[in-house]
């Protein structure tokens, strides 16, 4: 939501995402991804631009020395560049940065829910293997481009890190990256809201399907309570760097490395602790289990206790790093906010 506001007095930043989410209020309401695709293409060139502009403009223009201040307490000088990680940080900016990076794979666990709504799943592994390359490729060249230029005064977003003498690329940025930024949300949004409804709401509390009349009504109702969280919390702490490192480290590493092994290793007790004579039976609808408790579960991790074993050594390293995001990013909240340059719910533009 940082794209929405400029640095002109012109519109007031939280209104600027009260805008965004009344957007989505709207926009939420498509049920289907098949009618997003062609706006989801569109996005993608839509990035490239801003990528393509950014690279350009930095390379012309000095840093927004403001905004790398207000957010990064960044003082004023020389451009630094470094190979290495550069001197002076300390565990709490190596932990954000790890962070960030936790986006390059998360969300890899949803992948199956995209499957699902392909016409031709087959055809899924061929699209990844397209992204990945083209997400790398252009996602590497911009960060080198754009760090050989601004140095320690990198902006997250990047065009934000235009200064107000380019004020007009900057507008640019904010207004590409605002449309493509509510498409990314609400496919985002989409899937996320899909999950939670038949996890959750079919599962749980009985809901009925998204293809009749009340399950229909019933999306209707939840889009805009997803899109007022979503507010809330964006408006509440207008750090775009640390907001994200915190949701890397809370939601998407936890989806990506910290659940998977462990399931993993419960669905293989479950499994291979099942003996002969064991199983369904059709002819009753009942499960026949011979044996129950800690001995099964036991049998079953002993089955092949070097996988399992690797796995559980795997789930507490990630739950260990997401706690040290937690708590880097939270301080790194606390540290932006005790500068008194950022306030929640804030008219100022956080980038200056």
């Amino acid at each position: 939501m940082a794209a929405g506001a400029n640095n002109k007095g012109f519109l007031c930043f939280v209104v600027a995402e009260v805008i965004f989410m009344l957007a989505g209020f709207l926009l939420g309401q498509i049920r289907t991804l098949q009618r997003l695709g062609f706006l989801a293409n569109i996005a993608i060139w839509l990035n490239v631009i801003v990528i393509i502009m950014t690279m350009i403009v930095t390379n012309v223009y000095p840093p927004n020395y403001e905004a790398s201040l207000n957010t990064f307490k960044t003082p004023k000088g020389p451009v630094v560049t470094s190979v290495n990680w550069p001197a002076g940080l300390n565990l709490n900016d190596h932990i954000n940065g790890l962070m960030q990076g936790v986006f390059s794979y998360g969300g890899a666990t949803l992948f199956n829910e995209l499957m699902a709504e392909m016409r031709r799943p087959h055809d899924f592994w061929k699209g990844l293997i397209c992204a990945e390359i083209f997400i790398v490729s252009v996602y590497i060249t911009m960060g080198m481009v754009v760090y050989s230029a601004q140095g320690q005064f990198a902006y997250n977003p990047a065009y934000q890190g235009i200064p107000n003498s380019a004020y007009k690329w900057q507008t640019l940025g904010n207004a590409i990256s605002f449309i493509s930024g509510l498409i990314a949300a609400l496919l985002y949004g989409n899937i996320g809201v899909k999950v939670f409804y038949a996890a959750v709401l079919r599962d749980v509390f009985r809901a009925p399907q998204l293809d009749q009349k009340a399950g229909k009504w019933l999306w209707v109702a939840v889009i805009p309570i997803y899109w007022g969280l979503a507010f809330v919390v964006a408006a509440a702490i207008p750090q775009v760097s640390n907001l994200s490192a915190f949701v890397g480290a809370a939601c998407i590493l936890q989806f990506s490395y910290t659940f998977p092994p462990i399931l993993m290793v419960g669905f293989n007790c479950m499994k291979d602790a099942i003996r002969p004579g064991e199983g369904f039976d059709p002819s009753t609808g009942q499960v026949v289990r011979h044996d129950a408790g800690f001995k099964r579960l036991m049998r079953g991790y002993m089955k092949k206790w070097h996988i399992n074993t690797f796995d559980v050594i795997y789930f507490l390293g990630s739950l260990a790093v997401a706690g040290l995001g937690i708590y880097a990013a939270v301080i790194s909240m606390h540290d932006a906010f005790a500068g008194g340059n950022l306030t929640p719910f804030t008219c100022q533009n956080p980038a200056g």
